[in-house]
């Protein structure tokens, strides 16, 4: 099954790049220097970041289908970052590096499974889960933290 991922749409994030440490804490949002990798992964590129690269931690809903499944959660984007990660075929290291917790929507965001996946076996994941028709898109979370990670879909 041949899929595609795809990071977040920056345009949202850049109104914050600029802004005062203050000004982002009124927002909810906390700048941080990144110290490790792996550490901060960015949702934009869908990357580890660097060592010091600046990342911004804040809420996002990823999941905003009125359903009971409706979700936000805290993500790391690379303060700068310009243009969303696109990849078919293709698993990026920051996935394959960590355990993934892949969970399947229908059009109208139900879910309808999920599947915990070693990173370096994921596709075999995002295959079954594909399988069924039924199913519109993947949500990819590091199962670790249960933080969105990036969204799958079907390519072609």
């Amino acid at each position: 099954m041949s899929f595609r991922i795809r990071g977040l749409d920056p345009a949202p994030f850049q109104h914050l790049y600029s802004l005062a440490d203050s000004a982002l804490l009124a927002q909810g949002v906390k700048r941080r220097v990144v110290d490790s990798n792996p550490g901060f992964p960015d949702r934009i590129e869908v990357r580890d970041l660097e060592v010091g690269e600046t990342a911004l931690l804040l809420n996002f809903e990823h999941q905003p289908a009125a359903t009971p499944y409706r979700a936000r959660h805290a993500i790391f984007v690379r303060e700068g970052a310009t243009a969303a990660l696109d990849l078919v075929d293709t698993v990026p290291p920051v996935l394959r590096r960590r355990w993934i917790s892949l969970r399947a929507f229908d059009a109208q965001g139900m879910m309808l499974g999920a599947e915990l996946a070693e990173g370096s076996v994921i596709e075999a994941g995002i295959d079954r889960l594909f399988a069924s028709g039924a199913v519109a898109y993947l949500h990819a979370h590091y199962a670790a933290a249960g933080c969105f990670a990036a969204r799958i879909d079907r390519a072609g």
